[in-house]
């Protein structure tokens, strides 16, 4: 079935062109209808299906979605709403945005899929790369697998100059110890969000990315 109509897309499209507090105020309810109640109840439902399959996941829609309204105070876009929706949805859903699960953006531009570790602590940091050493001929299998590869390409994310000394020769056979990041992202045509298989699109993409998901939480936890 389909949880959106074209008219959330255009919503957003149409906020591009009028990103104020006047046009949103008078487009509130417009907002409320095809945008946020809609958004909510799919992620509501897609929640759902994940803790079927990972019973750790206790959240509500309120604990993933992010808000729509943009942070500006260290910003020079002064521009005041985000032009998509998003979540975070994984055992402790946007409050923790290192814990390895689903982040999602439907927004006019394009339908995306993260998954991994994006902003971790030097603790953390420590902590995945020792892993990685450790587990480095599990961690290449995970990545070469077809169902990964052919989805999600690789995994990306900023890599440091120096690290400590102990994992130098680690990390020339396995570069990835050199991240600070590690994530990996699906685009697709903003049509998806639109259509009966959205869904079953992002249980499917869970799916192919679950062992590098369930390997990096074993990783940071």
């Amino acid at each position: 079935m389909a949880f959106f109509t074209s008219d959330y897309l255009n919503f957003f499209k149409e906020l591009a062109a009028n990103n104020n507090k006047e046009w949103f105020d008078a487009n509130r309810k417009r907002y409320e209808t095809v945008v946020r109640d809609p958004f909510k109840a799919f992620i509501t439902l897609l929640i759902e299906e994940l803790a079927r399959r990972d019973d750790s996941i206790g959240i509500s829609a309120k604990d993933a979605i992010f808000r729509i309204n943009r942070d500006i105070r260290f910003s020079k876009d002064k521009t005041p709403y985000k032009l998509q929706n998003s979540a975070i949805i994984s055992k402790e859903g946007r409050k923790n945005k290192n814990y390895p699960g689903i982040y999602l953006e439907f927004g006019p531009e394009r339908f995306a899929f993260y998954g991994g570790i994006y902003m971790p602590d030097s603790k953390q940091t420590l902590k995945v790369r020792s892993f990685f050493k450790k587990h480095a001929s599990e961690l290449q299998s995970l990545l070469s697998d077809k169902n990964f590869k052919n989805n999600f390409g690789e995994i990306h994310g900023e890599k440091s100059k120096r690290i400590p000394k102990e994992l130098q020769e680690a990390a020339i056979a396995q570069p990835l110890i050199m991240n600070k990041q590690w994530y990996y992202y699906k685009y697709l045509p903003p049509e998806i969000i639109l259509g009966d298989d959205l869904l079953e699109t992002i249980l499917d993409l869970d799916a192919k990315s679950g062992p590098v998901k369930e390997f990096l939480i074993r990783a940071i936890c």
